[in-house]
């Protein structure tokens, strides 16, 4: 059985769009760790580095949103991790269930290093947020810049018994208005997953050897993809679960090969919306990730991801959607010049109405940006 099936080929990459003592660490071959000194049991902030190879971009050499993902994830996964198991209690794995929308600000490329630095921001009783940054390094020229800034959250899941969630140990605060505004934003985000958990029903039916001889280009069903993996051990948590990471970066091969089919052209990564993990993925399970266009502008295109899991080891169950999540393209041209996006074509009521509801992410993303543009110009 093949461990992983995927119809077309993947060109995306990623674009633009109280002071505490850092304990660093790091993962993986070309990883830098250092250690500053002693460090507390719980430390508040970690920064992990990585140089980028030629599996880590596209053919024109842009580092792929995916694997920017899945840095920050695993940068993610360590603080977080480290943080629930700072005290005397069950050992614990932090596993992401959200991540906020996420903005590329600049191209990141063969040969560059990435600096993740990581930090927890904002604690419940059972959740940790952890606010991610990463910049990007010319270790020939010194030339650094940002290319991310995350916003992600975890549950701590108990070794003993999987489904259950311990306490997280609090953190200390330099301000109350920290604190507010951190609890303010989990009740948010929190009212963002009960919504997006209603919208779940829908489905992609997956595309077996279409004939896009026939169909009409920049069609919903023209540019449609899926993909099926099997989840394996290296996949995985301690806890035998799919890390975070390793779900975002299929996610974000399955938007590329959507947005490459749809423009023809040379694709990235902008943005991505925010990522709902409404469910656990377990080793053995068959993963069907499946995307498609629901709105163009002139110069993007966002791309409706799912992931949904079929297990079948251990536990047989239904199929349940496990992952969503809104991802959005650029096209550019062999000079890295933004190109203009062939527009879609709907044709059932259905697509149509997707059509409007991209229309107004879109619209409303556009007002944010530019509110923050001005309110960071009279500064």
């Amino acid at each position: 059985m093949a461990r992983r099936g995927v119809s077309g080929a993947r060109r995306g990459g990623a674009w633009p769009s109280a002071a505490v003592p850092q304990r660093r660490c790091g993962w993986g071959a070309g990883a830098a760790m250092s250690e500053p000194g002693a460090a507390g049991p719980s430390p508040a902030a970690i920064q992990v580095s990585r140089i980028m190879r030629p599996d880590d971009a596209n053919i024109a050499g842009n580092v792929h949103g995916g694997t920017i993902l899945k840095m920050i994830e695993e940068a993610g996964a360590i603080i977080s991790t480290r943080h629930c198991n700072s005290q005397a209690g069950e050992p614990c794995v932090a596993a992401l269930a959200r991540v906020e929308r996420t903005d590329f600000l600049s191209p990141m490329c063969i040969g560059e290093v990435a600096n993740v630095s990581a930090e927890i921001t904002y604690t419940s009783r059972h959740s940790v947020e952890v606010q991610v940054n990463v910049m990007s390094e010319n270790i020939l020229t010194g030339a650094k810049k940002v290319t991310n800034k995350a916003t992600l959250w975890y549950v701590p899941l108990s070794l003993k018994n999987v489904n259950k969630v311990v306490e997280v140990p609090p953190i200390q605060y330099a301000r109350k208005e920290q604190e507010d505004e951190g609890k303010k934003r989990y009740e948010e985000q929190k009212l963002d997953r009960l919504e997006t958990k209603q919208r779940n029903g829908d489905v992609i039916l997956p595309v077996i050897n279409p004939d896009r001889q026939t169909k009409e280009p920049h069609t919903v069903g023209y540019s449609q993809s899926s993909l099926i993996h099997l989840v394996g051990p290296s996949d995985c948590t301690l806890l035998g679960f799919v890390h975070g990471g390793v779900t975002m970066k299929l996610m974000d091969e399955v938007a590329g090969i959507v947005a490459a089919r749809h423009c023809k052209t040379n694709i990235v990564t902008a943005s991505v919306d925010a990522i709902n993990f409404h469910e656990k993925i377990k080793k053995g399970c068959v993963i069907t990730v499946s995307g498609r266009m629901t709105f163009t502008s002139n110069k993007s295109m966002e791309i409706e991801v799912f992931v949904d899991a079929d297990p079948f080891v251990d536990e047989p169950r239904e199929r349940y959607r496990a992952v969503s999540a809104f991802f959005t393209y650029v096209s550019l041209s062999k000079e890295g010049k933004p190109l203009p996006v062939p527009q879609l074509l709907t044709e059932t009521e259905d697509e149509k109405r997707r059509f409007e509801e991209g229309k107004g992410r879109y619209l409303q993303t556009k007002a944010k940006r530019q509110a923050q543009m001005q309110q960071s110009a009279q500064q």
